[in-house]
């Protein structure tokens, strides 16, 4: 219960810190912001410092930002006259590369976020877990699970060559599940010269690192699971139009909470792992041209420059708006599958 409140809070503080990257840098613009939303409507409160409402909403998940000339379908100010002074202020009047540099600003939050959080991690270190145990394998008939904690050992690495070397003899091993110490005796199977994998499990853990180290490990990190990212997304589109079905192991909100409450069990440095994971996930696929996204905004963006005038705002309304109904389908089919799957 409490690694679920606590992702949540998680969740809510890495959109909230995408929609603060929109805003700081459209302040550095000196542009007008018509509100600062904390949470979703219904409004609980808001108050006015200068020309900018900040709101506090009961739907605690998150949060937005209102840009004057953002979304002229939604502006109220659209439709009628506004002082040219005024909407020299306004987003739809900045030259490309300005609201281009808005729009990336949210991506690269969330990436230098993920980035630290990263770091952060490599500097601790993390223990040694078990992330899968191979049916029928030597771990599977002593009784390891996945999630057990490897007690002993400070990294994965030094723990599969102790294994290794004892090929065929029975080991004790003292395991950390749920919060309880319990210890199994395993006999590793005698493999042909070569082969690894005598115990038949996956490994997950950090060394811990220097300062510098951690800093460097943490980027590369970062940008491996932006690569697997986008490889994940092209598998989505594949899937769904080269067979017409979700591909495995992409998970929605729900499936989300139930990645962190067995990250939770292995201790709650995996929960923050997770959400490094997260806000980079944000990042990319906030990156992605893909209409309603930012990426797809950048894209639109860049077509204006190449055909060297805006494009019809009704054109871009009804892209955005396809692309949005194509992503909320997306999300409500990944949820259902994740409910029936819990």
């Amino acid at each position: 219960m409490l690694t679920g409140i606590f992702v949540f809070l998680g969740l809510s503080f890495l959109i909230l810190a995408h929609e603060a990257g929109h805003f700081f840098v459209a302040k550095l613009f000196k542009l007008k912001i018509d509100e600062f939303g904390f949470g979703f409507p219904p409004r609980m409160f808001a108050r006015k410092y200068g020309e900018t409402e900040y709101s506090m909403n009961w739907l605690p998940f998150g949060g937005f930002v209102k840009i004057a000339g953002e979304s002229d379908q939604f502006d109220e100010t659209a439709h009628k006259e506004i002082p040219p002074e005024e909407e020299k202020r306004f987003f739809r009047t900045q030259s490309a590369p300005r609201r281009a540099a808005i729009m990336v600003a949210g991506v690269a939050v969330n990436f230098l976020i993920g980035w630290i959080l990263l770091s952060a991690i490599f500097m601790i270190g993390t223990p040694v877990v078990i992330t899968g145990v191979v049916p029928d394998s030597s771990a599977d008939t002593a009784g390891i699970l996945s999630g057990d904690v490897v007690q002993g050992f400070s990294r994965a690495e030094e723990f599969s060559a102790f294994i290794h070397e004892r090929q065929g003899v029975k080991v004790p091993l003292m395991l950390l599940r749920d919060g309880k110490e319990i210890r199994v005796i395993v006999t590793p199977r005698v493999l042909p010269k070569g082969e690894r994998g005598a115990l038949g499990v996956s490994l997950s853990g950090i060394a811990r690192e220097s300062f510098f180290a951690s800093i460097r490990e943490g980027f590369m990190e970062a940008m491996q699971i932006a690569k697997l990212t986008l490889v994940g997304f092209w598998q989505l589109f594949a899937g769904l139009l080269g067979q017409g079905k979700l591909v495995e192991g992409i998970v929605g909100p729900v499936g989300i909470f139930g990645v962190a409450v067995s990250a939770g069990k292995a201790g709650f440095i995996f929960v923050f792992h997770l959400l490094a994971l997260i806000s980079v996930n944000l990042a990319v696929v906030n990156l992605i041209p893909f209409p309603a996204l930012d990426g797809g905004r950048l894209m639109l963006v860049g077509i204006e420059k190449m055909k060297g005038s805006r494009l019809s705002k009704k054109v871009e309304i009804g892209i955005n708006a396809v692309g949005f109904g194509i992503l909320i389908l997306l999300m409500v089919l990944i949820t259902i599958r994740d409910i029936l799957t819990l």
